[in-house]
């Protein structure tokens, strides 16, 4: 049986200047579906649903490489971290299985 590497991220954001909900959800739909389109990758929000000016979003990628794996975790952090400057990355964990 071939070898398979699961990367998984959480990322836990505050979101300055964010006033409402929608304007939330507009930045998180925006970031989701750019990680997916960019990197290939599954992404959701999974807490702080309604929380006006915090997220908490997860990614994972599916590979048989773990350096692979832990590159391109380095790789989409530094990304959201140039891309969404207003998202502040306050926590995140990383897991390699």
């Amino acid at each position: 049986m071939p070898k398979i590497i699961l990367g998984l991220c959480t990322v836990e954001f505050e979101l300055a200047g964010v006033t409402t909900l929608k304007d939330k959800r507009s930045i998180l739909k925006s970031l989701l579906t750019r990680l997916h389109n960019q990197f290939n990758i599954s992404t959701a929000e999974i807490d702080y649903h309604d929380t006006v000016n915090a997220s908490v979003i997860a990614f994972t990628l599916v590979t048989n490489d773990t350096r692979f794996a832990n590159q391109t975790i380095s790789t989409i952090l530094n990304w959201i971290e140039a891309n969404y400057p207003d998202a502040e990355i306050v926590n995140q964990e990383i897991e390699i299985l």
